[in-house]
């Protein structure tokens, strides 16, 4: 990220001025989700706990959830910042900060997910589970508090996004909608897959299992991947092979789905 958290959050507050003055019917929309708060955790806080509110547990309790965890790991907020210039600096469609935070359910369902994985490492297993049902209910986006997620990650639309409970996601990973990080088998030690960081996972890629796709790998869009990927390969296909040569590029940052003879 080439800005700081006060840095982006001074550019959230401008755009929400100009966009309020712009559109008049959502003044109140920008004021009560960011110019009426001090700082960006404390907009971060409200904004995701409105999201989650239902009628057993409120958003005013969810929201104290997000300002503890927030006040005893401070790399939360950091992540949420990062997350966003993810969005910002891959997404074509993205043009201004304040989008992710308001209106993307990727950004939103990886910030709550953070909050249900400090709760879940503090031995609060029941609360975490309960915001992965708020989650997976409000945005589609079902990830268990177990699974480890870095900083830097976009998911765009994010729709059907699954992560299992033993998945390790490295950072500056981008991911598209449907995309599944899966287990397979019960025994002990780890199901799921190790996503390493700059990887790509297009839309509707399944990876299953206990494996390991390597730095700035390129998982194509509807690939099943049931075997290790190499760092820097492309793989699609069902099952998944490699196709191309290697590249040192980081696909994940460039958002490059294509597939050729040359990559």
């Amino acid at each position: 990220m080439s800005i700081t958290v006060d840095e982006l959050w001074s550019a959230m507050t401008a755009e929400a001025r100009e966009y309020g003055r712009n559109e008049p019917v959502l003044a109140s929309f920008y004021h009560a989700s960011i110019l009426n708060h001090a700082n960006f955790a404390d907009a971060l806080s409200f904004h995701i706990a409105a999201k989650l509110d239902c009628d057993s547990v409120p958003a005013m309790l969810i929201r104290d959830v997000f300002n503890e965890a927030f006040v005893n790991d401070s790399d939360i907020v950091r992540a949420a910042a990062l997350d966003i210039c993810a969005h910002f600096e891959r997404d074509p469609a993205c043009d201004h900060y304040g989008m992710p935070f308001l209106y993307f359910k990727g950004f939103q369902a990886i910030q709550a997910y953070r909050i249900a994985n400090w709760l879940w490492r503090q031995g609060r297993e029941s609360l975490a589970l309960f915001l992965q049902n708020r989650i997976a209910s409000v945005f589609d986006v079902d990830i268990h508090p177990a699974a480890v997620i870095g900083s830097g990650i976009m998911i765009d639309h994010a729709t059907g996004l699954v992560i299992g409970e033993t998945a390790i996601v490295g950072n500056n990973v981008s991911m598209l909608h449907s995309v599944t990080l899966g287990g397979c088998g019960r025994g002990p030690g780890p199901r799921h897959p190790r996503i390493c960081d700059g990887v790509l996972i297009s839309a509707g890629a399944k990876v299953l299992g206990n494996i390991v796709v390597g730095d700035g790998a390129k998982i194509a869009a509807g690939s099943v991947v049931l075997s290790n990927v190499a760092a820097h390969s492309t793989v699609a296909g069902v099952p998944a092979k490699q196709v191309g040569a290697l590249s040192a590029e980081l696909p994940a940052l460039n958002m490059d789905q294509y597939i050729n003879e040359n990559q």
